[in-house]
Parts: C-alpha cells; sequence; structure tokens
C-alpha cells in the first residue's frame, strides 16, 4: 500500500500509456464538453485544430483513470484540496498514445495533522517527446504509524 513515506519530492511515477479512443472521445464530448470541433470531424477541421480534437476534460480523465489505477486504488489517499495550473499545451486526437506520469514536488507533514502528508505532484501527458497536458494539484494521504 503507498503511503505519505513512499512520495518523497523528486519520486516520478510513471502511470502508463493510453490510446485515445474516438469513440469514447466523442461520447465524453457529448456529454460533458459539447463543443462543435469535439463532436463533429468537419467542426474539428474548420476550428484552429485542424480536426477532431479531445475536450482537454477528457484528457484529465484519461490521466486521472491511471492515477487511479497505478496510486491512488491502494493508497491511504484521503482525497485532495484541490490544484492549480491546469494547462492543455496541444490538441489531443483520436488514435494518439499518451504517456502519463506524475512527479512529486514536495512532501510535508501537516501541522495540525501530523498523521496527514500533503503532496504536491504535477501530472502530465506526453504524446511521443511533445507535452499535450499538465497541471499542479496536491494529495493527501495519510502516514505510517502515525
Amino acid at each position: 500500500m503507498i503511503a505519505f513515506e513512499d512520495l518523497p519530492a523528486g519520486r516520478i511515477i510513471p502511470l502508463g500509456e493510453v490510446i485515445v479512443d474516438r469513440d469514447d472521445m466523442v461520447d465524453f464530448a457529448k456529454k460533458f464538453d459539447p463543443q462543435p470541433f469535439h463532436l463533429d470531424e468537419e467542426a474539428g477541421r474548420n476550428s484552429i485544430f485542424g480536426g477532431l480534437s479531445a475536450s482537454g476534460w477528457y484528457t484529465a480523465s484519461l490521466w486521472m483513470r491511471r492515477w487511479v489505477d497505478v496510486v491512488l486504488a491502494d493508497s491511504t489517499s484521503q482525497g485532495s484540496p484541490g490544484g492549480r495550473e491546469l494547462s492543455w499545451l496541444a490538441p489531443v486526437y483520436a488514435g494518439d498514445k499518451l504517456t502519463f506520469a506524475a512527479e512529486v514536488l514536495n512532501a510535508r507533514l501537516s501541522k495540525s495533522r501530523p498523521s496527514l502528508g500533503l503532496v504536491e505532484f504535477a501530472g502530465t501527458a506526453h504524446r511521443g517527446e511533445e507535452l499535450v497536458y499538465k497541471f499542479v494539484a496536491t494529495g493527501m494521504f495519510t502516514a505510517r504509524g502515525r
């Protein structure tokens, strides 16, 4: 089980790869971000994206799924108070292979709740060498034996 002590500053956690599925991408957009360039090939071609593109929220959801599968599902996670610096740096398209990771930026025990650790991390998605998504967030993890 992953606990606060397992997440020191500097640790990089590979989260694996996902190939973006067109139907899943469009279904997500229909439900949560129904902008034309996320729904329709022609609208996408006529947009600044030059083709049907994924919602940034869809890319964020793909990252989150990998974070849960690799880290949170077997951890002492107590949720998150939020994040900052959310950036969609390049459009994502159906068929893209995205590689996800998290880098621990800093970690400290809470002053008011010393059994709770606050872990700030940067989440990223790359298409090849190109960074397409990045954000910074804080996760809360309980410490062992406290």
